[in-house]
């Protein structure tokens, strides 16, 4: 399927690890231009010669902290104008609500939270102006599955999905698309850090992390690529019509849910 996506200019934020770096992989093979955001310029320099050897992409490296009150703006005047806006950088801690200090919360919150809302601010007036756009938000099914160990999590993703319902429900008007996706556990590091604190609570043995991980539907995680192929579609005129919604990818956890 042809995406239609070659040549599109595509900005990814927490793009040097993770699905930040196989959003940048999958763009990259569909033949858009890439601008790709993060902490740590080492990885991003890195992915950016592997895309620009293996593809024949134009890629730009951006080293911000979006955390800081004045990364979007900053963002924005580095990057200039895109077709796609790609929301995916920030991790806000796990833990309950007094393992999470008062701290910890803002910051995770400054970058997932915040952090969206201030790009999205940015770059829809500039996608407005020139036109149209798609902006695509990595939300996490922790917004829809409240859970009191991974509380700050599902309280920030389930901000998220309400500020993406209601800017995507108005913004076809300006032909600007907004959609919310919501992984559920995916094959990343950090996904294997979380299992083994779990298991290290359950069993005082976080080698049995395993255990864990084999409840998931399949038996296994979303590998990366099933993520990013998702994205990819959604920000491509074949999903033209896909706006001010949320598409949860979690193999049905769920929709599995019961009393």
């Amino acid at each position: 399927m042809d995406l239609r996506l070659s040549g599109k200019t595509v900005l990814i934020t927490g793009a040097s690890q993770g699905i930040g770096a196989g959003l940048a992989e999958v763009f990259a093979e569909e033949g858009c231009n890439l601008h790709l955001v993060a902490r740590s310029a080492d990885k991003l320099n890195a992915n950016a010669a592997k895309l620009r050897e293996t593809h024949g992409t134009d890629v730009t490296v951006h080293e911000f902290d979006i955390s800081s009150r004045d990364a979007a703006e900053g963002i924005a005047e580095a990057v200039g104008a895109v077709d796609i806006l790609v929301n995916n950088a920030g991790a806000i801690p796990g833990g309950d609500l007094w393992q999470v200090d008062a701290d910890a919360w803002r910051a995770g919150w400054e970058v997932k939270v915040f952090g969206y809302i201030d790009l999205c601010r940015e770059f829809y007036k500039r996608m407005k102006a020139a036109g149209g756009g798609v902006i695509l938000n990595n939300i996490g099914n922790g917004g829809e599955n409240p859970d009191f160990r991974y509380i700050a999590g599902s309280t920030g993703n389930a901000a998220l999905m309400g500020f993406t319902r209601a800017l995507g429900g108005k913004s076809l008007d300006d032909n600007i698309r907004v959609v919310g996706i919501n992984p559920g556990p995916v094959a990343t590091d950090r996904i294997v850090k979380i299992m083994k604190t779990r298991a290290k609570e359950a069993w005082d043995d976080e080698s049995r992390y395993t255990e864990l991980m084999g409840q998931y539907p399949l038996g296994r995680a979303a590998s990366v690529r099933e993520v990013a192929d998702l994205f990819a579609f959604l920000a491509s005129p074949r999903s033209g019509y896909t706006s001010g919604t949320i598409v949860t990818l979690d193999g049905g956890i769920t929709s599995r849910r019961s009393i």
